[in-house]
C-alpha cells in the first residue's frame, strides 16, 4: 500500500500577545491508502492542529507534512449541516463550493445517499432529522466530492453514549465500504480501539508520538470488537500510556 500522508518532525509553534506556544513537537508518523488510523491523545494536546496540517489548512514551524496528490475531506464535530437548507441541499453544498456540481455529481452524491439510508430525508431539514442521521448526513456529504482521504475530528463527541456506539458503528461501515482511507482524532480510548488498524498516542503539549500500536481482530465491526476479550487489554495498556 502506498503512503498518503507522513509526518516528518513536525513541530507548530503559536504566537500571542501572550507569548509562545508549542503545541506539536518533531511528531512522526504515516498513514497507508486504505488504512483507517486513531490518534488519541489528552485533550488541549493539539489533536485538532494535527488534522489541519494534514489538510494543508496550516503550515508547520519546523519539519514537512506530505500528502502527494490526494484529496482530503473533513468531517467535524458537530455534523454542521445549514437548518434553512434540505439535507439534499446541504449534501450538494460541497460540490457548490468546488464549482463541481454537476448533473453526474449530483447523481452519484443522491446514489450514496439512497445506499445508505438517506433517500427519504433528502427533502426534510435537519430539524426533523436524529443526531444519528445527522451525522449520516455530515459524512455522505463529506464523500460528496469523493475525497481519497477523510479527516475526521471527533466526529461522535457531541451524541449521547448509545447513539454514539450505534453512529460510530455505521460511519465505519460506510468508510469501509467506500474503500475510503480515514484518520480518527480522538480522546475516547474504546472509540480508537473498535475502528482502528493502527493507533499511534501522542502526549501531554507540546505533544509527541509515544507509541505505535498495529491492530488485528477478527471482527470487523466496532460493537462486536468491543466484545472481543482482547479488547479490555488494549484499554488498560492505552490507557496506561495516555496517563503516564
Amino acid at each position: 500500500m502506498k503512503e498518503v500522508l507522513r509526518f516528518e518532525d513536525v513541530s507548530m509553534h503559536y504566537h500571542s500577545k501572550q507569548g509562545e506556544t508549542v503545541a506539536l513537537e518533531k511528531v512522526n508518523f504515516s498513514v497507508k491508502e486504505g488504512e483507517f488510523v486513531a490518534i488519541i491523545g489528552p485533550s488541549g494536546c493539539g489533536k485538532t492542529t494535527l488534522l489541519s496540517l494534514a489538510a494543508g489548512l496550516l503550515t508547520p514551524t519546523d519539519g514537512k507534512v506530505k500528502n502527494g496528490d490526494v484529496s482530503f475531506g473533513y468531517m467535524l464535530q458537530k455534523d454542521e449541516l445549514f437548518p434553512w437548507r434540505t439535507i439534499e441541499k446541504n449534501i450538494f453544498l460541497p460540490l457548490e463550493i468546488k464549482r463541481a456540481n454537476t448533473p453526474q455529481n449530483r447523481e452519484r452524491a443522491l446514489a450514496l445517499a439512497e445506499k445508505y439510508g438517506l433517500k427519504q430525508f433528502l427533502k426534510n431539514y435537519p430539524s426533523s432529522l436524529s443526531g444519528g442521521m445527522r451525522q449520516r448526513a455530515a459524512l455522505i456529504r463529506t464523500l460528496a466530492v469523493n475525497p481519497d482521504v477523510l479527516l475526521l475530528d471527533e466526529p461522535f463527541s457531541a451524541l449521547d453514549y448509545q447513539t454514539r456506539l450505534s453512529v460510530c458503528d455505521d460511519v465505519y461501515k460506510i468508510i469501509r465500504n467506500e474503500k475510503k482511507t480515514a484518520l480518527l482524532i480522538t480522546h475516547d480510548i474504546s472509540e480508537a480501539i473498535s475502528v482502528a488498524d493502527k493507533i499511534f498516542v501522542l502526549s501531554q503539549r507540546p505533544a509527541r508520538v509515544t507509541a505505535k500500536h498495529l491492530l488485528s481482530f477478527p471482527e470487523n465491526e466496532p460493537l462486536k470488537r468491543r466484545e472481543n476479550k482482547e479488547f479490555s487489554r488494549w484499554f488498560e495498556l492505552l490507557w496506561k500510556e495516555l496517563n503516564a
